[in-house]
């Protein structure tokens, strides 16, 4: 064979190989990732510290009317409405002492109380801390006022730290430790009776 022959033979071969079809190749068989187990879910009206903020608590928010709040929370609410659209609070069916109660007036949703160490109020503040440390952690706090029934007690108001109209309200006593906390709208957020 000559040169100019085994070059064609070679030229051809080529050609034929590079108008084949590949062949699939098979991906690479990995053993499947192991399925996390899912999260448990939490139960109904249970709220994570960080649900409290400076518009509402989880998905009720500050503004919308009682029958909304009911059907954002998604579990029982309980609470005797005022007859004459006057205020009163509903707290989910169930919860321990101290947790969170919404207050309604004229119909709306505009505050929220609680009085658990167990929930951070926006900003992270919570009971149990004392002014010092509450005002380091809320630069932008007013001057503490006394308050109104506790002998040697302050009432430590914070405006909104990202501008909305929400309000956080400290009460302290005269261990000079926060006692309750509260976020809502004026004016009622500054009721100190609550509904009273």
């Amino acid at each position: 064979m000559t040169r100019t022959a085994l070059s064609l033979t070679v030229l051809v071969a080529l050609l034929a190989a590079c108008n084949r079809t590949p062949e699939p190749v098979a991906a690479p068989q990995t053993a499947p990732a192991p399925e996390a187990a899912p999260a448990p879910a939490p139960a109904a009206g249970t709220v994570a510290t960080s649900d409290a903020d400076w518009q509402g608590y989880g998905p009720a928010q500050l503004g919308v009317d009682a029958e909304q709040l009911v059907t954002a929370w998604g579990s029982e609410l309980q609470g005797d409405a005022a007859a004459d659209g006057g205020c009163y609070y509903l707290q989910p069916v169930g919860q321990g002492e101290g947790g969170v109660a919404f207050m309604i007036e004229s119909g709306h949703f505009v505050r929220y109380d609680l009085r658990t160490a167990d929930i951070a109020a926006p900003g992270g503040g919570k009971v149990g801390l004392d002014l010092a440390q509450l005002q380091a952690l809320y630069p932008q706090a007013e001057a503490p006022q006394p308050h109104k029934y506790v002998e040697g007690g302050k009432v430590l108001r914070v405006p909104a730290a990202d501008g909305s109209r929400g309000v956080l309200v400290f009460e302290l006593g005269a261990d000079g430790k926060a006692s309750a906390w509260r976020v809502g709208v004026p004016p009622q957020v500054d009721y100190v009776e609550g509904c009273g």
